[in-house]
């Protein structure tokens, strides 16, 4: 395991510190941080970045800052600080975006009359788009799974966890998931590695 890079470290910090502070703050603090559909008049501009770094339960926050742990110090060792940290926002915001242009399609479609009223929170889309880049970058790497532990490689499991997002996404698997926002930054993620991956100059 590589040792912690600065980027990786500061979001570590970050999310964990606001999960905290959402547990001290005032609830109506609180609860303004997450992504809200603009049909429930509690959008923000601020929120997409905030939601991004908002947990309120901690195995949310455990998984996702985990797979940050690992995966992440070597993908912003190839990439460098910047573009890490690119890859880490602008993964987040893909996946925001495809949450929700797969909620509203139906009543973009005119299938229903009724805008849809939800809202996203945490770092999974991000960190999808993270662990997707690694995948990218490091297609024949060989990693340990916890449950079963055992080893497979980086585009093997880059593969099982796309199939698993789709499918939860299409049947609604899971509960209450953003899978398709998972989708989205994993998506975000692949094309910003394989870009730079073959001498993109975005984001020098």
């Amino acid at each position: 395991m590589m040792p912690l890079t600065g980027i990786v470290k500061h979001l570590l910090i970050i999310n964990v510190v606001v999960f905290i502070a959402l547990h001290l703050v005032p609830e109506e603090w609180a609860a303004m941080m997450p992504f809200y559909s603009p049909a429930t008049g509690m959008f923000q501009p601020f929120q997409i970045i905030t939601y991004m770094f908002t947990h309120f339960e901690v195995s949310h926050i455990f998984f996702n800052m985990l797979s940050l742990y690992f995966l992440g110090p070597m993908v912003e060792m190839t990439l460098g600080p910047k573009r890490f940290l690119g890859l880490y926002l602008i993964s987040g915001m893909v996946g925001l975006a495809a949450h929700f242009l797969v909620g509203y399609l139906p009543f973009f479609m005119g299938w229903t009359h009724a805008a849809p009223l939800f809202s996203v929170l945490g770092a999974s889309g991000a960190v999808f788009g993270v662990t997707i880049a690694f995948a990218t970058l490091y297609p024949d790497r060989e990693l340990m799974l916890l449950f079963p532990p055992i080893p497979i490689k980086a585009w093997v499991m880059a593969l099982i966890l796309i199939a698993i997002g789709l499918y939860s996404g299409i049947t609604g698997a899971g509960g209450n998931v953003a899978h398709f926002a998972h989708l989205g930054g994993a998506l975000a993620g692949y094309v910003l590695a394989r870009h730079w991956k073959h001498g993109g100059s975005f984001l020098r």
